[in-house]
This record gives structure tokens, sequence and C-alpha cells, in this order.
């Protein structure tokens, strides 16, 4: 049996702290915060919060437009990964759904409703064609549109890396059996798939429920607790304590979101065995899914495509003329510049140490004999729980007076923690995998645990750790809600710029910044997917 060394330790207690001063602490100052009137302790805060009209309506509009939006974004993504695993719809087009749906993954949140507004809006591309505004698109009916888009590509993935367990054979026995297509449909694919509906659903709503980006754009005067939060912090009249109150209320639907993620864990399908089989061809079906497939990702499409028209013309919309003006002016000031080389830094950073802590707390708990390891899942599934607005608001809470308020570390530190969940489970799940004598039997060779960490497991888990940093690297890139309360004028990002360049209505401008996002997570996606499927073809000829 592997033995515990200094070494384990020396690794497990910095991780440890770190959580701790940049986790549970602000946390609980924050929910301490909350109780605090002057010096006095009361629940007066509570009560009036409560008894707030705003936002009492704040939170069931909230409620109201993420409940849709979700059941809209399940249903939809639901049928897309089925298009992909159960038809046989050609290949090519399969591969534009994975990619033309997850797109919008690789943009600030807050864009998507300047798209909106330039699509749907008094001036959008659409409106110009029909010839009036198909609807209003501020308030609820651009929250909705706005959160399916947003949460769509999330689900989709979750629906898909799902589908792809799912014992095909089954649906060949059925189909032999001559039953019916619904019976067939119900056993074969929806029952399998409960747990994943219902985790996907549950995500989706948490993600609406929570985000800044797309009410700060196309809200309105629809009033939703992401935006209540921010005018309590950063508002004309500032108001700490109803901020922390509406922070520990929208932990709420979180918390109970992961109480049910952990019943929906039962309806899961454990198959001793995954069997592949063909799937049998039927043109109608195959038909209905294509064209179901690819009006999916031309909606998705058209919408975005407004950001690379917009900023091309010399005077959308009185005149279409291509000009790269707008492009040349954004770079040739060095403000914009500034931010944007702001965001690489702190992206990179946030790549590289997230990786960092990430691999090596899931290496001490999977692959350790280290006592107090599975506090490392328990702090996962509490940075799963609180949505990034609370996290940076307890920070905002805990650091305010010290030298991190306003730093590139503050704001890193916040990003390591708010994403530490998927990179985590990632290398958690590729360590599990792997075999687990590998350790015991370096130690009989009297090598030490940190040889054989770099010698082996590294080389091993080299492909999840390409994925691990695309990931930080692609949200850090992108997040708003989660660094709005953090940044300086020192440290400004490129999606906390957005945000500012909306108050100066400067809409040529935000979509060049998204441009230069959108094309930075595309090379870094690109590459860290090149760089991993060229390791694993490499291993493979080698074995």
């Amino acid at each position: 049996m592997l033995k515990t060394n200094k070494i384990m330790k020396l690794i497990f207690l910095p991780i440890l702290l770190f959580f701790l001063f940049f986790l549970i602490v602000p946390l609980l100052y924050m929910f301490w915060q909350s109780f605090k009137i002057g010096n006095v302790v009361t629940t007066q805060n509570y009560i009036e919060a409560l008894r707030n009209i705003e936002i009492r309506e704040a939170f069931t509009n909230s409620f109201k437009v993420s409940f849709v939006a979700s059941v809209i974004t399940t249903i939809l993504a639901f049928w897309l990964a089925y298009a992909v695993h159960f038809t046989t719809m050609h290949r090519h087009t399969k591969k534009l759904v994975q990619i033309g749906i997850t797109l919008p993954m690789l943009l600030p949140t807050i864009t998507y409703g300047f798209v909106l507004i330039y699509t749907f809006g008094n001036q959008g591309i659409l409106t110009k064609l029909v010839g009036q505004p198909l609807f209003t698109i501020y308030g609820y009916n651009g929250l909705v549109i706005g959160y399916v888009l947003y949460t769509l590509p999330v689900a989709f993935i979750l629906m898909q890396n799902s589908m792809q367990y799912i014992d095909k054979r089954f649906l060949l026995v059925s189909i032999l059996m001559h039953d019916q297509p619904m019976r067939r449909f119900y056993h074969t694919v929806y029952r399998p798939m409960v747990g994943s509906i219902g985790g996907a659903f549950i995500l989706t709503f948490v993600l609406s429920f929570t985000d800044f980006g797309i009410p700060a754009s196309v809200g309105g005067n629809y009033r939703v607790i992401a935006t209540e939060l921010y005018q309590a912090m950063l508002g004309s009249i500032v108001h700490f304590e109803r901020g922390a109150v509406i922070s520990v209320l929208m932990l709420v639907p979180a918390v109970l979101g992961v109480v049910m993620l952990t019943i929906l864990e039962r309806f899961n399908f454990q198959y001793k065995q995954v069997g592949q089989s063909e799937l049998v061809k039927h043109r109608l079906r195959d038909a209905l899914f294509t064209i179901y497939s690819i009006l999916c990702v031309t909606a998705v499409c058209i919408i975005f495509s407004t950001m690379f028209i917009v900023p091309f013309t010399k005077g959308y919309p009185y005149d279409f003329s291509f000009t790269l003006e707008h492009v040349q002016n954004v770079l040739a000031e060095k403000d914009l510049t500034k931010v944007y080389i702001n965001s690489l830094i702190v992206a990179v950073l946030t790549a590289i140490l997230g990786v960092g802590i990430t691999f090596m707390s899931a290496l001490l708990n999977t692959r350790t004999p280290l006592k107090g390891r599975k506090s490392l899942d328990v702090t996962s599934m509490m940075t799963n729980t609180v949505p990034g607005m609370v996290l940076g608001l307890s920070y905002l809470f805990f650091f305010n007076g010290s030298s991190l308020k306003g730093t590139f570390l503050i704001i890193i530190a916040c990003n390591i923690v708010h994403f530490f969940t998927t990179p985590y489970l990632m290398a958690k799940n590729s360590l599990q995998k792997m075999d687990p004598t590998w350790e015991v039997t370096a130690e009989l060779l009297k090598d030490s645990w940190l040889k054989t960490v770099i010698r082996i497991i590294l080389p091993n888990i080299r492909p999840t750790i390409y994925q691990m940093f695309s990931y930080y690297f692609l949200n850090a890139m992108v997040t708003v809600s989660g660094v709005i309360f953090l940044v300086s004028t020192k440290t400004m990002l490129v999606s906390t710029r957005i945000k500012e360049l909306q108050h100066f209505a400067k809409y040529t401008d935000i979509f060049v910044l998204s441009i230069f996002i959108l094309c930075t997570n595309l090379i870094v996606k690109l590459g860290c997917d090149y760089i991993a499927a060229h390791k694993e073809k490499t291993e493979e000829i080698t074995k």
C-alpha cells in the first residue's frame, strides 16, 4: 500500500489554505454581514428584503424566466443530441451541429444581448428584412432567447456525453421484438436519459437564474435578481446589507439544485458493458432531424452574424459599405488594447495556476491515502453551487481595504475557484481510470512519489491537462458575473469593459472586442484540441 509522505502533506496544506482563504472565509464573512446593521446583529435585513416589493418581484421574475428558458433549452438540446447519436444523419451535419451549437460559449454573455438587439431590435437585420419588429426584444422576450442561447451549448454537451454511453444494442433488440416506436423510444433512449435530462434542466435553470450579462444588456425594465444585486452594490445608492442578503437568497436555488441532482443520480443507468451497433436507417426520421438540426444551427449563426456585419459597415443600418475603420479605431485606442492585454494576462495565469491547483487536488484525492482528502470533493461541490456574482461580492466584502483589492491576483483567484468543479472532475475521472498500482510499484523500486507523478502520471494525463487549460482560459476570457465587482481601472477586462461601453452606446466597439475574444478563444481551443488529439494518436501508435 502507498504510504503518506511529507511531500503529499506539503502540497495538500497550501491547497486547503487556498480554498479556506478564497472560498470558505469570504462566504462566511458575507453571510455574517447580511445579519449586521452597523455593529448590531439582527435579522432585520432579511425581513426588510423579503418585504421589499422590488426584490420579491425580481426573485419571481428570475424564477419564471429561468424556468421557461430551461424547459425550452432542455427540449432543444435533447433532440439535437438525439440527432447526433440516434439517427443516420450525414456525419458532416453531425459535426456542424457539434461545432455550431457550442460556438456561443466562446463569447461573454453580455454580448448575447447586444447581438439580439441588432437582430430583433427596431433597427435589427431581421426587422429590416420583415419590415417591422417581430416582437419587443427588451425584457422577458430578450431574456428567454438570451438564456436559451447561453445555456443550450452546456445542456447539449451534457446530453451528448450521456447519450454516447447508452447501449444501442437494446434499440436493435426492441426493433427485432417489433415494439411500437413510442415504447421503443421510451425504454431505450428516454428512460436511460432521465437523470441527465433532469441534470441539464437544473443546470440551465441555475445558470439562467444567476446570470448577469444578458439582463444587463436586454433586461430593460424587467427586474431580475442579478441586476438587483448589481444595483444594490454599484448603483447610485450603495446598500451593502441588501447586497449581502440578495447574495444569500441567490444561493437558495443553487443549493436546491445540488440536492435535486443528488436525488436524480438514482435514475442514472449503468451498463456492465456499452455495446455499439449499426443504427437502422429511416429516411423520414433522418430527413426531419437533418432539417431540425440545420434550422437550430442556422438560427444561432444568423443571430450572431450581426456581430460580424455591424463593425465592418460604415454606418449601420443606413450605410452598409465595407470598412475596416472601426477595427482600426479600436486598435488605435491604447485603453482598449490594454484592456485586451489585461484579459489575456488574467486568462493565461488563471489557466496555468488553475490547472496546477486542480490537477494536484484531483491527484491527492484519487491516488493518495491522505486523511481529509475527501474534503476536496466537498470543495468541488461548493464551487459548483456558488454563483459567480455571489463569490465576487464575498471577495468585495472580505478583501475591501486590503492590498489585494483591485489586483489581478484577486481576479485570478476568483476565476480559479469559480471554475474549479469541471476541470477537477475531468482530472479526477482520468486519474481514476489509470492503473492504481503504478505508485506502489514505483515505491517498491525506491522511486519517490513526486518522481512517479512527473514520469508516469503526467505523460498519461496530458490530453486531459490540455482540456483543463482550455476550459479555464475560455471561461476566464468570457466571464462577467464573477469579476464585475472586482475589477478596477488598472485591471479592467474586455468582458467588464463591454458593460462600460454600453453606457456610451459604443456598440461597434463592443462587437470588435467580442470578435477579438471569439478569435482568441477559437485559437486556444483548437490548439489545445489539436495537441491533445495528436498526443493520443502518438501514444496509440507507440503502443
